[in-house]
């Protein structure tokens, strides 16, 4: 499957709100439904939900306090422990929900989750049980985007903790805009008998596909080839899941463009990730249409918004490992600008394009590009703020 979109319009659109639309919208027709966080429900931007729904609380109210009542659907309380055991509760009665939070708190229930695994496991060989909604994780305020919190808020642990485990009952999700952000929603909310862990930023970020793209491309394997960005015939495939370095290798592309226009590059986007393979557990992207997106032969040159070995760890179940270059979350980076999180991590447009020049050995380049990253870390230090968006 192929994409042709491109964002021209320069405008801006959050994941974040488009899934707080959809939550609001679930909240209307399933008088069942349930939404639980640990306190960041408008930190996380899902705030619309509280138009429709109520916060429990069997307190006192201040005036100052959302709304709330003893019958309220949005369950809030800083202990993700109990949030969790509580959900799972609710789904196991056949009635659905969702669990928001921090990126780097979800690891807090770890072990939670893979019990709740086993127990799908085991559930899914008796007879008489029917299919339990499946356990539903919108992860947020990611490792990628510390303007305030820093070190501490830092951990894509669970994604890869996830893809390791072989009951392949977990399906992680990267959608790359808020269009595709919906399809992963509705995805989710229409599973059974599995774990789905969808991973965004809460920020604005450009649109790349439309609904029937993002559609088609979850349902066929979960990886397509970006046209806009593409070249036939190429010398080199760049691959990334997650928004911001699908934005970020998408910016190195046009940078090579400029500066090595004789390289043709590749765009592969990919949207879901399960045990050992690119897609979801049950539409698993084929070792021939592997192929026929990355080529036979060609480097790849990948960008994860998790660690970069967990990917590396898939692409190699299709692949030769000499094949793959592949960035990711390095456990770099505290309170920073989002542009020095990338370079600390070598997952920026720079590091990627750097990773071109060296090939074709073109060591000025590397050296432009080098001082530049140099430059932002300096600028960065000084002013607070990024030389580029």
């Amino acid at each position: 499957m192929k994409n042709n979109s491109e964002d021209t319009s320069k405008k801006l659109y959050s994941p974040a709100r488009r899934i707080g639309e959809l939550l609001t919208e679930q909240f209307k027709k399933d008088p069942h439904f349930y939404f639980f966080s640990p306190d960041e429900t408008t930190s996380n931007k899902f705030d619309q939900i509280f138009e429709v729904e109520k916060r429990a609380w069997n307190l006192e109210q201040k005036p100052w306090d959302l709304p709330e009542s003893a019958n309220g659907r949005i369950i809030e309380m800083l202990s993700e422990n109990v949030l969790f055991s509580v959900m799972t509760g609710h789904l196991e009665n056949n009635e659905k929900a969702m669990m928001g939070s921090y990126e780097a708190f979800y690891p807090i229930i770890t072990s939670q989750i893979l019990q709740q695994i086993k127990f799908i496991k085991q559930s899914k060989k008796v007879s008489w049980r029917k299919p339990i909604p499946a356990v539903n994780l919108l992860s947020t305020s990611t490792c990628w985007r510390q303007d305030h919190n820093g070190f501490t808020h830092q951990s894509p642990a669970l994604i890869s903790t996830l893809l390791s485990h072989p009951s392949n009952l977990a399906n992680c999700l990267f959608p790359v805009d808020d269009i595709a952000a919906e399809i992963a929603f509705n995805y989710m909310i229409g599973s059974n008998n599995v774990v789905n862990l969808t991973t965004f930023d809460k920020n604005e970020r450009p649109r790349y596909t439309n609904l029937e793209q993002a559609k088609k491309q979850l349902d066929d394997g979960g990886a397509t080839i970006f046209d806009f960005a593409s070249d036939p015939n190429p010398d080199f495939i760049f691959a990334a899941a997650g928004d911001i370095v699908s934005h970020e290798t998408l910016e190195a592309i046009k940078i090579i463009k400029n500066d090595m226009p004789e390289i043709k590059i590749r765009f592969i986007n990919i949207n879901a990730l399960s045990y050992r393979a690119i897609g979801t557990t049950e539409n698993k992207l084929s070792t021939d249409k592997f192929n026929q997106l990355f080529t036979l032969d060609k480097p790849i040159i990948a960008n994860f918004h998790g660690y970069p070995e967990t990917l590396e760890n898939i692409l190699e179940n299709y692949t030769e490992r000499r094949r793959l270059r592949v960035h990711g979350f390095n456990e770099e980076g505290s309170t920073t600008t989002p542009f020095e999180m990338l370079r600390k991590n070598m997952a920026s447009r720079f590091d990627l394009a750097i990773d071109i020049a060296k090939v074709i050995g073109n060591q000025s380049l590397v050296s432009k590009y080098e001082i530049f990253l140099t430059q932002n870390h300096l600028h960065a230090i000084k002013y607070g703020k990024d030389l580029i968006v």
